[in-house]
């Protein structure tokens, strides 16, 4: 009988801390983008789906990057479904990752089990964690909600016994999804039944890939002579596989550098994909055709790549390399979901004993048919017509509770969505000032001299903008959401209004700031910016326990930090050395020793021409919790300071002409 059960996992882990408050107005730094030299050469229809709507903001979504690099002992709750084959262990709290898949007869494990917690600048929106099986949702690249809680609970399962579900709204696309897990008995395959759903009487982009970390000493099949490639100089090039360069790319240890292949899996052929050790054993992804894509991603043995992996983990832990599935050839691409309609398919995770040595054509017929045994292909087309009645089953016992967004938005629009119930009990502090506004007309003011809190951008979230009383934070809100829509002359005389009468002006001078440097006018912004910081720090608490308490003061350092590191880039970058030094030195000491402000205050130093100071903040380390991936900064710095290499615990370059 299959069960479902909670259970606590303890992990060194490292605290998520709290959300950037400043709403993210900046272009998407996404490193996934195409060179324009490739575009002529691309299939007709991919180039079509690259060009189809790619997300160019975070908004409404809040960067995460709070975190730090600090791991304690934590203790993270999980439920766990079973059979008497496998264990599947899930993180409801973390974007509900299944965190390991292990195989009971052989004993062995087959994902990449990330034996820390540690948070690292991957996801959209910043936070993100390796290992076991994520659900990518919404736009280019890691979803956000990789660390964010999402709904659970116990459903019916076809044949009977029951499901895990998982469901929450994506915001970055406005689409609700659910993720069904379940485990017919003696199965030694985990069925996943997704579905994405777009209520909207307008058609949305749509996203979606399942990312596999499986330990990198494998070979990866997957039925493809050629693959597309991508990596981080920003190139896509059709390619042949299994060798590429004169290298056999499918063993992720012959990479130098950190890359992507999409496999060309030909119209017909079955859609899997595999990761076995030297003898043959290991775990195998297949699914209805609906989902097309294939994908190895590595790190490569490079400098950087074996920094990232060392990053992400705890030295001397094996490194990871991750096998894909996705709705398209490549994540480069978005689909069109038409409105009032929805996608879905059914994945099988399970273990595969196969020979991984040898001729290609002769390894993949030989994989294939221990797969088709194991599996058959006619079993996962029948999994999915059993489950499609099921996936509007209602929900029974709940095991998690997500975010509020989703209850917001079905309150907004009376939508019904069978199988994934948004509940007014899920509405949250967030959600309270939308709420006010969506039943009584006008947006309260925040209290303490709090942040505004985040933004809803969708038109009719505008709208009601639009019509309720210009106050400050009413106008505050409209130009973020302007902004958002594409009208920034309009956000700039929204917040131009907001700044007449607001008490709190900071907020709005920073977004007056970016709208400044986005128009190419540095030497205004660097001044709104100072003003911004000056108009925070007027209203810092006193220390005393006053209205708010420790927890105002947190804010307090939270928003400091944010906007003190945007000023101090924006003063550096038009020459005001003395006013981004008189911003460094009100910012809370404990902020001034993260590493992210360490590296800040090398660049100050280097600015003001103190090189051999600037020099000594490497020697002396730091680490930069947040680092981008693909982010040079670190390596540009130090080559301004030194002819030297650069040292390797700063090395996280990805790309072979980097630096």
């Amino acid at each position: 009988m299959t069960t479902i059960r909670r259970e606590v996992l303890t992990l060194p882990a490292a605290p998520l801390g709290p959300d950037n408050p400043l709403p993210p107005l900046r272009p998407l730094d996404e490193a996934h983008r195409i060179d324009d030299r490739d575009r002529a050469d691309l299939p007709r229809d991919m180039a079509r789906r690259v060009d189809y709507e790619p997300l160019r903001s975070l908004l409404p979504v809040q960067v995460r990057d709070g975190y730090d690099r600090g791991r304690e002992p934590r203790e993270l709750d999980a439920l766990v479904i079973e059979n008497d084959r496998l264990r599947a262990t899930v993180l409801p709290a973390l974007g509900g990752r299944i965190a390991s898949l292990h195989h009971k007869p052989t004993g062995r494990e087959l994902l990449y089990v990330n034996p820390v917690l540690q948070p690292a600048n991957f996801a959209l929106n910043g936070a993100w964690f390796s290992g076991g099986i994520e659900w990518n949702i919404g736009a280019t690249g890691h979803t956000t909600l990789s660390c964010s809680p999402v709904h659970a609970a116990r459903v019916p399962a076809p044949g009977g016994g029951e499901m895990l579900r998982l469901w929450e709204w994506e915001r970055l696309r406005d689409l609700p999804f659910q993720v069904d897990l379940w485990l017919p008995e003696d199965s030694d395959f985990l069925y996943v039944g997704a579905r994405v759903r777009n209520p909207h009487e307008r058609p949305a982009p749509t996203y979606w890939w399942s990312n596999i970390a499986v330990p990198e000493d494998r070979r990866v099949l997957a039925p493809a002579d050629e693959a597309w490639h991508f990596g981080y100089e920003r190139r896509l090039r059709r390619v042949s596989v299994p060798r590429y360069g004169g290298v056999d790319r499918t063993y992720p240890l012959n990479s130098t550098y950190a890359a992507d292949y999409f496999y060309e899996v030909p119209d017909g052929r079955r859609r899997w994909i595999a990761a076995l050790d030297e003898h043959g054993h290991g775990l195998v992804q297949t699914s209805t055709d609906a989902l097309r894509g294939r994908k190895l991603f590595v790190w490569g043995t490079g400098p950087g790549g074996r920094r990232w992996q060392e990053w992400l983990t705890e030295p001397g832990t094996g490194g990871y390399c991750e096998i894909q599935a996705g709705l398209v050839r490549t994540q480069l691409e978005h689909v069109k979901l038409e409105a009032e309609s929805e996608v879905s398919w059914l994945e099988a995770y399970g273990p595969l004993d196969a020979s991984p040595e040898g001729d290609w054509h002769t390894v993949l017929r030989g994989a294939e048919e221990r797969l088709e045994a194991a599996l058959p292909r006619a079993d996962v087309d029948a999994a999915y017509d059993a489950w499609r009645p099921y996936a509007d089953g209602e929900p029974g016992e709940r095991l998690a509770t997500g975010s509020g967004w989703g209850a917001l938005e079905v309150l907004r629009a009376g939508w019904k969505l069978p199988g994934t119930p948004f509940g007014e009990d899920t509405l949250g502090g967030e959600q309270r000032p939308w709420l006010h506004l969506l039943r009584a007309g006008s947006l309260p003011e925040p209290e303490h001299h709090e942040p505004p809190g985040g933004t809803p951008v969708a038109r009719p979230w505008r709208d009601m903008l639009e019509t309720t009383a210009a106050t400050p934070v009413a106008e505050y809100h409209l130009g973020v959401a302007q902004w958002h829509g594409g009208d920034r002359a309009q956000a700039v005389r929204s917040w131009e209004r907001g700044l007449k009468t607001a008490a709190d002006r900071w907020p709005l001078l920073r977004c007056l700031a970016v709208a400044d440097q986005e128009g190419g006018h540095h030497e205004r912004a660097a001044a709104q910016y100072a003003q911004a910081f000056d108009d925070l720090c007027a209203r810092r608490p006193d220390g005393t326990a006053g209205a708010g308490g420790a927890d105002t003061r947190g804010r307090w350092t939270a928003v400091a930090a944010a906007l003190g590191r945007e000023a101090i880039g924006a003063l550096l970058a038009v020459g005001r050395t003395a006013d981004a030094r008189a911003v460094w030195e009100r910012l809370d000491p404990v902020t001034r020793s993260r590493g992210r402000f360490r590296l800040t205050e090398a660049e100050l130093l280097a600015a003001e021409g103190r090189r051999e100071r600037a020099r000594a903040v490497f020697d002396e380390g730091f680490e930069v919790a947040d680092l981008r991936e693909g982010d040079e900064a670190i390596g540009l710095l130090w080559a301004r300071l030194d002819d030297a290499p650069l040292p390797a615990r700063y090395d996280f370059r990805m790309r072979p002409d980097a630096g």
